[in-house]
């Protein structure tokens, strides 16, 4: 398998665990070490890994409540044969996201060390 369809397969599991709710899922492909980081509301939101997945455990997943899936991959470059970017586009209604993650092989595996994000809320009239 190619380092590019390895990314492939580790957003995959990003994409999962987003749609299911699933941290177990989330924690295969986050670093232990990852950060989470949005200023779409104008202040920094900034959270780490012991922050980010109690928040995952307590929402509803997409799936539970009927939500399709609208995830996609945009883009995946790398900056070496270590290190990785990819930008990508997801749902948790009513929040529409476009997510940029930085990944890093280590001990064999895609991990994300870093999510930027952004998102718009979904048009409710």
């Amino acid at each position: 398998m190619s380092e590019f369809e390895q990314v492939e397969q580790a957003l995959g599991l990003y994409f999962d665990g987003l749609h299911h709710s699933d941290t177990a899922r989330l924690r295969q492909v986050f670093h232990p070490e990852a950060h989470y980081f949005c200023a779409t509301t104008g202040e920094l939101l900034h959270w780490d890994m012991a922050h980010y997945f109690p928040v995952v455990d307590t929402r509803p997943s997409p799936a539970s409540q009927g939500h399709a899936r609208t995830d996609r991959i945009l883009s995946i470059a790398f900056a070496g044969p270590v290190t990785a970017f990819a930008r990508l586009e997801c749902a948790i209604p009513p929040k529409h996201f476009t997510d940029l993650l930085t990944l890093v092989k280590l001990q064999g595996r895609w991990q994300i060390v870093s999510k930027v994000f952004h998102y718009a809320l979904a048009d409710t009239a």
